[in-house]
């Protein structure tokens, strides 16, 4: 399993968002950017931190960041997921999970004693040129902007 560390060149990526438009890292050259990966949509816990994200957009626009989520659920779902809950960023299908392995978000889970492979709720905040400057594997999903300002500023 891939494991990134903070000063590592992020994993260049190409995925599909909801509507299938092609998303790759060099779309976000010259921008910083706040990478998130979660299991699921329309779960408790990936609402709560994509609508904190959601609340908290333009803050992050004004200070050059671009917010985009990567999950393993298919397009449809995206696309009902964003529109429930007026995302205004885009979400990448990861279906075969390719960019969520490249930055290490798959891996051994433990449910009621059960351990299992799953996505590894994670974010990454990377710099305009491509750099890993943040790494967040504990993340609070209620209050993840607040978590990100933290280690930012």
């Amino acid at each position: 399993m891939t494991k990134l560390n903070i000063g590592d060149k992020a994993p260049c990526f190409n995925g599909l968002d909801q509507n299938g438009n092609s998303i790759q890292l060099t779309d976000f050259k010259g921008s910083k950017l706040i990478l998130y990966f979660y299991p699921k949509d329309n779960t408790p816990g990936c609402n709560a931190e994509a609508c904190n994200l959601r609340d908290n957009y333009e803050m992050w626009l004004g200070k050059g960041y671009k917010v985009l989520g990567v999950s393993p659920d298919k397009q449809a779902a995206h696309q009902k997921f964003i529109s429930k809950f007026d995302l205004p960023f885009s979400l990448i299908s990861d279906t075969e999970k390719e960019i969520i392995k490249a930055y290490g978000a798959w891996g051994p889970k433990k449910l009621y004693g059960r351990e299992y492979e799953g996505l590894l709720r994670s974010t990454f905040v990377i710099s305009e040129d491509g750099i890993v400057e943040q790494i967040f594997t504990k993340v609070k999903t209620k209050d993840h902007t607040n978590q990100i300002l933290e280690k930012i500023n």
